[in-house]
């Protein structure tokens, strides 16, 4: 069972916005599977999971301090190719891909999104 049905981060561009996700959540297996016009987008694998919206109440996007959204890899070179999409479409590192010793066999790298949204992405198999 999934503890969750989607994670919805916020925008204030939302064409900038599909293009860096289109780009960097591919490298892990996700497509843009809806667009729900000037509302925004759901990317996912086989169901929605993960969408970018701009805000409901008209305000500016904000970013949620301490907040993460963390993706799951199929590999650690996903991961890898994952960091550096992100960082060319104009995304900043917020931690180089690399092993985490909170877990064992724990690869990850993190990134700010162009809203500055935190992402990191996680594989948990042996290398």
């Amino acid at each position: 069972m999934s503890v969750y049905t989607h994670v919805t981060v916020g925008t204030n561009d939302l064409v900038k916005a599909r293009a860096f996700y289109d780009q960097v959540l591919a490298e892990i297996g996700l497509e843009r599977i809806a667009d729900l016009g000037e509302n925004g987008s759901i990317w996912g694998e086989d169901k929605p999971s993960f969408f970018v919206l701009t805000p409901a109440d008209g305000q500016p996007a904000t970013v949620g301090n301490g907040v993460t959204v963390s993706f799951e890899a199929p590999n650690r070179a996903a991961i890898d190719a994952f960091h550096a999409s992100a960082l060319r479409a104009g995304g900043k590192n917020e931690g180089s891909p690399g092993e985490r010793g909170w877990a064992e066999n724990a690869y990850a790298a993190y990134v700010r999104d162009l809203d500055g949204n935190k992402l990191a992405v996680y594989s948990f198999k042996k290398p």
